[in-house]
């Protein structure tokens, strides 16, 4: 099916002329990779912020609606699975 609307794809691009670049392929995947390079160190640049401060211990706050299921060290089991 993919080779059908490849060829179909090629066919009509025969047809038509394609729609002119703003710039030479190279120069368009040289500045995606710039803009990714660039989004790639401002990600890294952020992955130390969960270093910053201790870890605070997570305490069942009995107001929520949806409460915290994981805090597995107080050795009662649970009434619901």
């Amino acid at each position: 099916m993919l080779t059908q609307l490849a060829g179909v794809v090629l066919a009509a691009a025969e047809e038509h002329d394609l729609a002119p670049l703003i710039a030479p392929p190279y120069v368009i995947g040289g500045t995606m990779l710039a803009a990714l390079l660039l989004l790639m160190f401002v990600t890294v640049s952020f992955m130390n912020l969960g270093n910053r401060h201790s870890v605070v211990e997570a305490t069942e706050d009995p107001h929520r609606q949806h409460t915290n299921k994981h805090l597995h060290n107080d050795g009662q089991a649970s009434s619901h699975h």
